[in-house]
C-alpha cells in the first residue's frame, strides 16, 4: 500500500452520517487533495475496490457496512478569487462545512448564499445535490468547480452546463459522472445583491422583523432562525434533513388534485409543471409524529424522518416505504427520497 496513504480498517462511520446509523466501513481514507486520489488509483490494493464518496454525511442512509473504500473529502480552504462580470468569485475546497462557508461570505459582505444558511453538509456535496431552500439553487449561484476523474486521473474543471444541474439533481448521480469527485467549488454572487423573498414564510419574517432594508446577513439570520425552528439539529436527533423529494407533475394533474384536494400545497414552476409540498401530503396521510419502531416523522415537519435512539438503516427504509404507499394510495403520487440509500 501506498506510504502516503493512512487507511484506517474497519472503521465505525456512525460518527460520519447526520442520521447517526451504526455501520462501518472495510477501510477508511480522510483525502484532502488530489495528490492522495492518485495514489489510491495507483495502487492495486484499493483501486479497484467499491468506492464510497462521504462529505458531511447528511444526504446519505446506511443500510448496511461499506464493503469497500471510503473517501471521506476533508480538504479545507475558502477565499475570495476576484470578479467577473458583475459577480463576486468566492471558492472553498469540498471539505469545508457549507453552513461555514456560508457564514463566511455573509461576514464578508457578500450576498447570494443567505437563502441556503443552515443546510447541513460540505461544500464539495452542495453541486452533486444541486442543494437548494427558500427559491434559491446551487446552480443559480454556481461558476465552476474542481473534480478528479477516478478513471483517468485527470483533474477536470467542469461549468454549469457540464454539471447538468436538475432539481435535486446533477451529472455525479448518473454513470457518467460516477467517477468524478468534487475538489473545490466557485459560486458566483452578485455584486448588485437583491433579496430573494419569493417564498412567503421568508418574506413574512422579513415584515414581522421591519427590515426595511435587508442585508444579506439579515436575510441569513431569519433563514437559520426559521430552519431551527421547524427542523431538528442533526447534533441532537440523528436526520437527513427533507427526506423526500418535493414531487413536480403536470398542470394537468396538478388541475386533477387541487379539484380533489383544494388546499393542496403547490408552486408553479417556470416550465408550467407544479411543485408538490410532499411535507404537506405526508401530514395529510397522518404520519407527523408517529413512527415505526426506532425511526419516526419529526412532530414539526412531516419532511424529516428521524432516528428516535436505536435505528438501523433498514428500519428507517421500512418507515420510508409505508410512508411512500400511503401517499400514493391517497393522492397518486410517488415522493422519491432525496438521501442516497447504501
Amino acid at each position: 500500500m501506498h506510504p502516503s496513504l493512512s487507511i484506517v480498517h474497519d472503521q465505525p462511520l456512525d460518527a460520519f452520517n447526520t442520521f447517526r446509523i451504526p455501520a462501518r466501513a472495510r477501510h477508511y481514507l480522510r483525502v484532502d487533495g488530489a495528490q492522495q486520489l492518485d495514489a489510491v488509483r495507483a495502487d492495486p490494493a484499493l483501486s479497484g475496490l467499491p468506492r464510497l464518496v462521504l462529505g458531511g454525511g447528511s444526504n446519505l442512509l446506511l443500510t448496511r457496512d461499506v464493503d469497500g473504500l471510503v473517501l471521506h473529502m476533508t480538504g479545507q480552504g475558502r477565499a475570495i478569487i476576484g470578479e467577473e462580470n458583475g459577480k463576486t468569485l468566492v471558492r472553498a475546497q469540498a471539505g469545508e462545512g457549507w453552513h461555514g462557508f456560508v457564514r463566511f461570505t455573509l461576514e464578508q459582505g457578500i450576498g447570494g448564499l443567505e437563502n441556503l444558511s443552515l443546510i447541513p453538509g460540505t461544500v464539495g456535496a452542495a453541486p452533486i445535490q444541486n442543494v437548494g431552500a427558500y427559491g434559491v439553487e446551487t446552480r443559480d449561484v454556481f461558476h465552476s468547480l474542481t473534480a478528479y476523474d477516478m478513471a483517468s486521473g485527470a483533474v477536470r474543471t467542469l461549468d454549469a452546463a457540464a454539471c447538468r444541474f436538475g432539481y435535486r439533481d446533477s451529472i455525479f448521480k448518473h454513470p457518467d459522472g460516477a467517477d468524478l469527485i468534487v475538489l473545490d467549488v466557485t459560486f458566483a454572487l452578485p455584486a448588485a445583491w437583491q433579496p430573494n423573498l419569493r417564498y412567503a414564510e421568508l418574506g413574512n419574517a422579513v415584515q414581522e422583523a421591519a427590515l426595511i432594508a435587508p442585508t444579506p446577513n439579515d436575510v441569513g439570520l431569519l433563514v437559520e432562525a426559521i430552519r431551527r425552528r421547524k427542523l431538528p439539529d442533526p447534533r441532537e436527533i440523528g436526520n437527513a434533513g427533507s427526506f423526500f423529494k418535493n414531487p413536480v407533475v403536470s398542470s394537468a394533474e396538478c388541475a386533477r388534485l387541487v379539484g380533489l384536494f383544494p388546499n393542496l400545497v403547490h408552486h408553479a414552476q417556470p416550465d408550467g409543471t407544479f411543485k408538490l409540498a410532499a411535507g404537506w401530503l405526508i401530514d395529510q396521510c397522518g404520519w407527523k409524529g408517529k413512527h415505526l419502531g426506532a425511526a419516526g416523522v419529526y412532530h414539526k415537519q412531516a419532511l424529516v424522518l428521524v432516528n428516535l435512539g436505536q435505528a438501523t438503516g433498514q428500519d428507517v427504509v421500512r418507515l420510508a416505504a409505508a410512508i411512500q404507499a400511503d401517499v400514493a394510495a391517497r393522492f397518486g403520487v410517488a415522493l422519491e427520497p432525496e438521501p442516497v440509500f447504501i
